[in-house]
């Protein structure tokens, strides 16, 4: 007779693997992405959007079991070049590697040879090219040097964040949560409240949402808002949050970036959270069922007040939880490819 702990465990390791075999039947029935690199959410497809979805949803749900590591990745490596600092875009992407059994590398300024011997950026990517990395995830404060990197070798480049202008990946995440609350996208109103000139989550926010057929409203101080964003983007633009926020389905606030100089531009920080901050009295706005968003960190009081972050319209954790499971996606989808499939694509509304 098997003693139940081992039969628990052979149970498990069952379960285990119908969750895998789930997500292998997802893939085997995708088509391939359309981009080889993920720069921005210029790059990206409505049908690109539904794939990397598409695959997200059993990611999502094998995060749930004990044992989250599936060999997908087996033999691949990942290599992220983070010269700027960061918690959930940087760990996120390292564990999505190590679940997927790749071997993941941390590579940053003061550990390459950029800084003290003066190597650049550029040598330095066609150095790690020529060691046959499989993905190659790259934050840097100047934008476009993603771009700029992608053109010189041949391993897929995910934008991690680069500079004022984009972060597709976090955008990605928001647009999933987006979709797993409302069961929809396309006709969501929603207001992006706050430094909306300095942020690259605002710069792919605003791409992302208008693809997917959301209606966009941006609410911040002039000052802190880009010219011609309205004509460029295609965004109904506010000053005052009290008129931008009435009966929006999402509510996402931006904190200042004060790295970038933002401070300068407004009167004080205390001055600007009386106008800008999410508290409960806005909320109620908004649509009763309306969601709260923020990329994190999160500057409580300024960006969004502690009872509204804690309380039930809160989604600002799950974005965490979805940021890994879509980073999981994207990773088994530009390094592996298109394992094979009868090529037909699914929608969103075919998904559940």
């Amino acid at each position: 007779m098997i003693p139940r702990n081992y039969r628990e465990m052979f149970d498990e390791l069952n379960r285990k693997n119908e969750e895998f075999e789930k997500i292998l039947a997802r893939m085997k029935g995708a088509d391939e992405l359309s981009t080889k690199d993920v720069l921005s959410m210029d790059d990206l497809t409505p049908k690109d959007i539904e794939l990397i979805f598409r695959i997200t949803l059993p990611f999502k749900e094998f995060l749930k079991r004990p044992d989250k590591k599936i060999p997908l990745l087996k033999g691949k490596s990942t290599i992220q070049f983070f010269f700027e600092t960061s918690t959930r875009t940087r760990v996120s992407f390292e564990l999505a590697g190590k679940h997927l059994g790749a071997d993941t590398i941390n590579v940053g300024k003061a550990d390459s040879s950029i800084g003290e011997k003066g190597e650049t950026l550029n040598d330095t990517a066609l150095t790690l090219d020529a060691m046959r990395a499989d993905c190659i995830i790259l934050r840097h404060s100047r934008a476009g040097t993603p771009q700029m990197i992608a053109k010189e070798i041949q391993a897929p480049v995910i934008n991690g964040g680069d500079g004022w202008h984009e972060h597709p990946t976090q955008t990605l995440l928001d647009l999933y949560t987006i979709y797993e609350k409302k069961g929809r996208l396309k006709g969501i109103e929603a207001v992006i409240v706050g430094d909306i000139l300095h942020s690259r989550v605002a710069g792919s926010l605003m791409r992302g949402l208008k693809k997917m057929g959301v209606r966009v409203r941006v609410c911040g101080p002039a000052t802190l808002m880009p010219c011609g964003v309205e004509k460029v983007f295609g965004v109904k633009v506010y000053h005052n949050l009290d008129e931008a926020i009435q009966g929006v389905d999402v509510a996402y606030a931006l904190r200042i970036q004060a790295e970038r100089g933002a401070t300068g531009e407004i009167p004080t920080v205390r001055e600007y959270s009386k106008q800008y901050v999410i508290n409960e009295r806005r909320l109620k706005l908004a649509k009763p069922d309306a969601i709260v968003m923020h990329a994190g960190p999160v500057i409580r009081e300024v960006d969004i007040t502690t009872q509204v972050l804690e309380g039930p319209q809160s989604v600002v954790q799950e974005q965490v939880t979805n940021g890994f499971a879509v980073r999981l996606a994207l990773l088994s989808l530009l390094v592996m490819g298109k394992p094979g499939g009868d090529g037909k694509q699914k929608t969103l509304a075919e998904v559940k």
